[in-house]
């Protein structure tokens, strides 16, 4: 897997997460069981990003060597 399918990887989440983000900002969660699918939901797409990211940065520095 190189750096460049990681990035489109990444952008992808971004675009998924964004409009999480902003519906739990807008309150337009239904009730409070929508509101926790919601948060859990931002927080899975960013631990997967977090993975990502020290990926490509291992990826880096194998490179480097």
């Amino acid at each position: 897997m190189n750096t460049k399918i990681i990035n489109v990887l990444l952008s992808y989440i971004n675009e998924r997460r964004e409009p999480l983000q902003i519906a739990i900002c807008d309150g337009t969660a239904k009730d409070y069981s929508e509101y926790q699918r919601l948060c859990g939901e931002i927080r899975g797409f960013t631990v997967i990003e977090m993975y990502l990211k020290d990926l490509a940065k291992k990826m880096e520095q194998d490179d480097d060597d």
